[in-house]
């Protein structure tokens, strides 16, 4: 529905709706389709989308896999800097630069030129244009990592969450402040090497690999064959863990790309997935970077 409100226009005055209400929108949908839950996976402001609806309903979702994402509003200097934007580049430029690297932009001409003329012949550049001013103008999501000795009931997403980040992208610092503020016993931050701002076309294979070993984790495509993930658990400095027997009910097993499936035995009737070649015996930081 998104993406076919960018086809035609919309009335004069039309209101473009903001990120909350989009988000507030996808219940229906749900409802429409007979879904009791969903895995939801999104790009920049889809990711935004999904994250808020998580927040607000977590009954409805199972898990996410969020590319790009950033929690935060924009701020002023932020907001001054789009309206420089605005007034010297042309929406085509200015949607270039947010999605993908300076180094992409100036060595990968045919995917830089294919997204332009995809931007300008097959979009409606008055709606496009709303959408991005909308997205710009979201709320930051307000989540906070839970810790075992302050507020364990903390605003975060309580579903299972794969972080998705290409190293040279302009969304790095964004998703990993992200994954700084998620429940460390539910998300894993996977940043792709070698990969621009768009993971799903420079690297699709180890990214459909990744998601395979996300789902299965979660209980799903138990018969899925899978390849050898190169993976290492985020250093202690930067990502902090819950200590007993809560955190490791809740660990997520990835070890040297092969997978630990958990059946019905669990009492959560899933399993989860960690990035560690060493965590048997050991009490270990539950919120994973995995490099591959």
């Amino acid at each position: 529905l998104l993406q076919e409100s960018l086809y035609f226009s919309w009335p004069f005055r039309f209101t473009y709706p903001t990120m909350d209400q989009l988000s507030e929108a996808l219940p229906a949908v749900l409802k429409h389709f007979r879904l009791h839950s969903v895995i939801g996976l999104g790009v920049g402001a889809g990711a935004y989308i999904l994250a808020k609806f998580a927040l607000n309903h977590p009954d409805l979702v199972d898990g996410l896999v969020l590319l790009n994402i950033n929690p935060n509003a924009d701020g002023l200097i932020d907001s001054v800097a789009n309206k420089i934007t605005e007034w010297t580049h042309t929406l085509p430029d200015t949607i270039i630069a947010h999605l993908f690297g300076t180094e992409e932009i100036q060595n990968n001409h045919d995917l830089i030129a294919t997204y332009r003329h995809h931007i300008t012949t097959t979009m409606n550049q008055a709606n496009v244009s709303q959408f991005f001013r909308s997205y710009k103008q979201r709320n930051a999501l307000e989540v906070e990592r839970p810790l075992p000795e302050g507020n364990i009931q903390a605003r975060t997403l309580k579903c299972s969450t794969l972080l998705v980040v290409g190293d040279s992208s302009p969304a790095v610092e964004e998703v990993v402040d992200c994954n700084s503020k998620l429940n460390p016993t539910k998300t894993t931050l996977l940043k792709m090497a070698d990969c621009g701002g768009l993971p799903q076309v420079d690297q699709p294979a180890k990214l459909t690999e990744a998601l395979k070993y996300f789902i299965q984790g979660m209980g799903y495509l138990s018969s899925a064959s899978m390849t050898r993930l190169r993976s290492r658990t985020a250093s202690s400095s930067s990502l902090s863990s819950f200590d007993g027997s809560r955190s490791r009910a809740h660990t997520n097993e990835l070890q040297r790309g092969r997978l630990h499936s958990h059946g019905a035995e669990e009492k959560r009737g899933r399993s989860h997935t960690d990035a560690s070649d060493n965590i048997s015996n050991h009490n270990v930081s539950k919120s994973t970077e995995m490099a591959c």
